[in-house]
């Protein structure tokens, strides 16, 4: 099967994801939904749907896979086609997308091991593509356990990557670990910014390796309007998943005498490190803003940074195409094999 027919698929594929296919087709997809949210109470409908329009949208549109695709010569037809497992991870709604498309673009054949946590909706449009074209249904394999690869892409914790190092050393992989974002202020943002910063870090509950965790300011930075900007979050609180995060991290720090802010919905704490925990947001000073680049450029933990001169306030949970995990090209990955 050819690039330009695959493509066609995951047009079809966007379209059928953006609600324009047939009534049965629309109900189809609402079920795969409430059937995801059953298996995982983070994957709430508004988080859901969000994520399937970010990949429609974004990923799934003819024009963007096209010019994506000719960045890679050759890509989609091999020489020798290679079977390419893919170990996907499950913290937020279809995270292994991007992962399996660039596969089945590439004219690899692909076993995927799903995340317990994200095992309904991957597979609901992989059968959806095999039910529009069988020959395209017989690429992609879902596995227990993946054996007889020839390369592998695996995504997780940084434990489960020493365990992922073992056994896939030998071959040509893609290791992936704990990743997290950052945002730096200046102090100078507009409360649109702001706002737009909030969905940075709470979008997905702050799941993502794209979510914001950590804050730098400048000395006497007045972080009222960043607290109120995140107001806009209350509704979190009626997940009670995230609730009782909040309620235990407030417990820890009032036990732990720890100095902290809250708004009722999110607590903003000085500490150095980059992660935090569900429903903190960690913050650190800075002084001179060309040491802290500096800082930030040499941080392997670090997936995107936002600011006003670098990913945009409200962009770092809309990746495109190119905007590969870990800063790692899996097309050319692919397309080396």
């Amino acid at each position: 099967m050819n690039l330009t027919t695959k493509i066609t698929l995951l047009e079809r594929l966007g379209a059928y994801l953006n609600g324009q296919g047939t009534e049965e087709e629309r109900d189809q997809l609402l079920s795969a939904k409430e059937k995801a949210f059953h298996q995982n109470g983070w994957f709430i409908p508004e988080f859901v749907d969000l994520a399937i329009r970010q990949i429609a949208d974004n990923f799934l549109q003819r024009p963007l896979l096209e010019a994506w695709a000719a960045q890679y010569p050759g890509f989609g037809a091999p020489a020798s086609p290679k079977t390419v497992g893919i170990v996907s991870a499950g913290n937020i709604p279809l995270v292994g997308f991007h992962d399996w498309m660039t596969g089945f673009l590439s004219g690899h054949n692909i076993k995927l091991k799903l995340s317990s946590k994200d095992a309904v909706l991957l597979p609901h449009l992989i059968g959806k593509i095999a039910e529009w074209s069988p020959e395209a249904g017989e690429i992609t394999s879902i596995q227990e356990i993946l054996k007889d690869c020839d390369a592998y892409i695996a995504t997780g914790s940084n434990n489960s990557a020493r365990y992922f190092e073992y056994y896939f050393s030998k071959y040509p992989h893609i290791i992936r670990r704990n990743r997290t974002s950052v945002a730096v202020l200046t102090g100078d943002e507009s409360p649109a910014q702001l706002e737009a910063l909030a969905s940075d870090a709470l979008l997905y509950f702050g799941l993502g390796c794209r979510n914001v965790t950590k804050v730098y300011v400048p000395e006497g930075y007045d972080f009222e309007p960043l607290m109120i900007a995140f107001k806009q979050y209350d509704w979190l609180m009626d997940n009670h998943k995230y609730k009782n995060n909040y309620d235990y991290n407030l417990a820890l720090f009032l036990l732990n005498s720890a100095p902290f802010t809250t708004n009722d919905n999110l607590l903003l704490h000085e500490n150095e490190s980059v992660f935090s925990p569900l429903s903190v947001l960690n913050y650190s000073i800075y002084r001179d803003r060309a040491e802290l680049e500096t800082q930030l450029a040499g941080n392997p933990d670090l997936q995107c940074v936002v600011a006003a001169d670098r990913i945009p306030f409200g962009q770092a949970q809309s990746p495109r195409l190119s905007d590969y995990a870990d800063g790692v090209d899996t097309a050319a990955f692919f397309a080396a094999l």
